[in-house]
């Protein structure tokens, strides 16, 4: 039960693995659940993924319980929905600035008065083959990380931390990077950014999530508190494994 068990494993604050997916075919996935990856992230901001390519994705995900989470192109109730209703365990959601917005998402993203709309004919329901209370029991699984990618996101991560529904902060080191005014992300604005929301999800009780370009880098930042690591991209890994194969060749003669 890989899929069920994800979001206690998060807000246990467990040491986790993942990447982001770019590649919007079924075959990564499949390959990827074969990898000990706790999680991947299927990245609908970036790259891709029209809703015919994420649902067909989405399928093979669950069909191997393999947890599978979307990052959505932007925090609207839709996509919200869509992503869910297609059987993500849960949304990574960009740009999150501040606690009106995170809270707004957390509501999306959860059954109740003003929430996510129920339908018990989508995949993430069974198809209508389970009862209501069974379906809105698996509400409990549902994960929602706030993507804090801008200053003011930092300046409101204790606030964004603390709310019901929020069960990590993902923070997002090239955009703060870019929104601290510099060109790299050795700098210490961002050092600072990342010890701050560190300390917000600690305090709070939730994971701690980050981008990092290799294992290297997780190392590197393990003392600003992060439990779990989105490592580069399938893109990159197929573009390295390239790059030194024909290395490898080249150096033949």
């Amino acid at each position: 039960m890989r899929t069920a068990g994800l979001r206690a494993r998060v807000l246990g604050r467990e040491r986790l693995a993942s990447t982001f997916v770019k590649t919007a075919e079924v075959t990564v996935v499949e390959v990827l659940a074969t990898s000990g990856l706790d999680f991947i992230v299927l990245d609908g901001e970036h790259s891709g993924f029209d809703r015919g390519r994420l649902d067909a994705c989405l399928a093979v995900a669950r069909a191997l319980d393999f947890p599978a989470m979307v990052r959505i192109s932007s925090a609207s109730e839709e996509n919200v929905l869509m992503a869910l209703d297609a059987g993500a365990v849960g949304v990574v959601v960009p740009h999150v600035d501040s606690v009106a917005k995170a809270q707004a998402v957390a509501r999306a993203a959860h059954f109740g008065r003003g929430g996510r709309g129920f339908a018990g004919s989508t995949r993430w329901a069974g198809f209508a083959t389970r009862p209501m209370g069974e379906v809105l029991d698996q509400d409990g699984q549902t994960i929602v990380m706030a993507q804090i990618e801008e200053p003011e996101g930092v300046e409101a991560c204790e606030g964004i931390a603390a709310i019901d529904g929020i069960d990590a902060l993902f923070a997002g080191p090239a955009d703060l990077t870019v929104g601290y005014g510099h060109r790299d992300t050795d700098n210490d604005d961002l050092r600072a950014a990342l010890v701050r929301v560190g300390q917000a999800c600690q305090q709070a009780g939730k994971g701690y999530v980050s981008w990092v370009p290799d294992a290297a880098k997780a190392a590197e930042w393990s003392d600003c508190g992060m439990t779990g690591y989105v490592v580069a991209s399938e893109h990159t890994w197929m573009r390295q494994g390239a790059a030194m194969a024909a290395k490898g060749i080249h150096a033949l003669g």
